[in-house]
């Protein structure tokens, strides 16, 4: 069964093996979501001081998590291509490694912000009545980013060796699991006395905890494309050394997304009650909409990978042009289908105030017809990612955030007459030059050159030699 998935995705169907990839990851995202959504569900019960402690809290942790994020791009990407190049040694030496460097890394972050909460409340400017929560919150929360990381890593060498299906029952039993967990934890049940907005935290590090452990066991038994031995944990530092360089720049690439969000949301804050509203509803929207898109490229990255580990380079642009080419028809007719239903859909998170309606509309119909940039520039940065060209999916990100929406949403929303239509402006505009942008970089062809799973290179410069190529030296 496993030789007839590799040879589809090295030698078969490109069609067949994108949707044979994609459908596992969209239903686990989706997944994903319904278990933020309870959380979110059982917390707003017990009141607007433990949702606002939820809400300054997420931020904080999805900037750590994003730094040891590009541990796991670095770990999929080489897993994908000595998968392709049929050097099973290399992919267990790889999975091995990774999670070694996943578990220090996390081990350190969870400690610096255990012990950092307090003052990241502070500087955040946290409510002595939203305080206490959010301190216990953020406290379980980074607790628990051991176990976040391990099963993220788990999940990305799955991935990468084109095993999909576990890692989403797995998430299904997770998610099954946390919403029985969630109001044991937070309000009690006879003798077991509830946290409130700490229990939340509680359980999903309970939750984490059991996926980490189930996925350290498969590995461990290898049935599934991966198998480690405790030998393979002895550290090699020119790896180590290798996979950071790799890693780095995805690392940086998501925290600029987490702190881009971040500032959008300020700026956003300084216009009316309903113009936040309606932003928090459009993203919301929009975080919907990306599922799927999110699926398809993470389909792309693994195929695009292993073709080139086997050396069919052609193939992989094959696959990276055809990903977008699904990506932009598929979010382009949601986005049809969105402008039609605009009204009907804010009405769904605002049905009694009509002003947020009015609004909520605007946004979603300012940016909607545009959500197929999205799916082109998504499916070409997972190229860059699965080639090993980390550098180019950062400075696409940087680009995005930094020099096209922030600047331009600040620009039409202070110093013209759009007010807050600025803001929705910044959407469809971002989307249409980064996708264009991404297009042209893709078409230039140097992310085929980059070879780091070369056995006769004991260390490789990646970051330098991604620099070199792309003409910044």
């Amino acid at each position: 069964m496993a030789k007839s998935r590799q040879d589809l995705f090295i030698n078969g169907s490109i069609p067949r093996a994108l949707l044979t990839l994609a459908f596992p990851i969209i239903l686990a995202n989706i997944l994903q979501a319904g278990y933020q959504l309870t959380d979110a569900y059982w917390v707003g019960r017990v009141g607007a001081d433990a949702i606002a402690a939820v809400a300054v809290s997420a931020p904080v942790t999805f900037l750590v998590i994003a730094m040891g994020s590009g541990l796991a791009m670095a770990g999929a990407t080489l897993t994908a291509q000595y998968m392709g190049a049929g050097k099973q040694d290399m992919v267990n030496h790889v999975a091995a490694q990774s999670m070694l460097m996943v578990t220090i890394t996390s081990v350190v972050l969870g400690a610096l912000g255990y012990f950092l909460s307090p003052h990241l409340l502070g500087l955040l400017g946290v409510t002595p009545e939203v305080q206490e929560g959010a301190l216990g919150y953020m406290r379980v929360s980074f607790i628990g980013v051991i176990f976040v990381f391990i099963y993220v890593m788990f999940q990305s060498l799955m991935r990468g060796v084109g095993q999909t299906r576990v890692p989403l029952f797995i998430v299904l039993a997770t998610v099954i699991l946390n919403f029985g967990l969630d109001p044991l934890f937070i309000f009690g049940y006879g003798p077991f006395k509830g946290h409130g907005v700490m229990g939340a935290a509680m359980a999903t590090l309970v939750t984490q905890g059991i996926a980490a452990c189930i996925g350290m066991i498969i590995f461990l038994r290898g049935r599934h494309g991966i198998k480690l031995k405790w030998s393979g944990f002895k550290p090699d530092f020119n790896y180590i050394k290798k996979a950071f360089f790799l890693g780095f720049p995805g690392s940086v690439e998501l925290s600029t997304r987490g702190l881009g969000l971040i500032v959008m949301s300020f700026l956003v804050a300084s216009f009316s009650t309903t113009t936040i509203a309606s932003y928090g509803i459009g993203s919301n929207v929009l975080q919907v909409v990306m599922i799927p898109a999110m699926g398809l490229s993470m389909a792309v990255s693994t195929l695009v990978g292993q073709n080139i580990g086997a050396g069919n380079i052609q193939r992989a642009s094959t696959i990276t042009l055809l990903g977008t080419a699904y990506g932009f028809t598929a979010l382009t007719l949601v986005g049809c289908i969105a402008y039609w239903l605009a009204p009907l859909i804010v009405a769904v998170f605002a049905p009694t105030d009509q002003a947020v309606i009015r609004e909520g509309s605007q946004f979603i119909r300012t940016m909607c017809l545009a959500w197929g940039g999205i799916g082109v520039q998504l499916c070409v940065v997972s190229a860059f990612r699965a080639s090993g060209n980390m550098l180019s999916a950062m400075i696409i990100a940087m680009v995005s955030q930094w020099m096209i929406q922030f600047p331009l949403a600040y620009v039409l929303a202070k110093h013209t007459t759009l007010g807050s239509a600025g803001i929705w402006w910044s959407f469809p505009v971002t989307n249409i030059l980064v996708a264009i942008i991404a297009l042209c970089w893709f078409a230039r062809g140097s992310w085929k050159k980059t070879r780091i799973t070369e056995e006769d290179i004991q260390t490789i410069k990646v970051t330098d030699g991604a620099l070199t190529e792309e003409g910044y030296r």
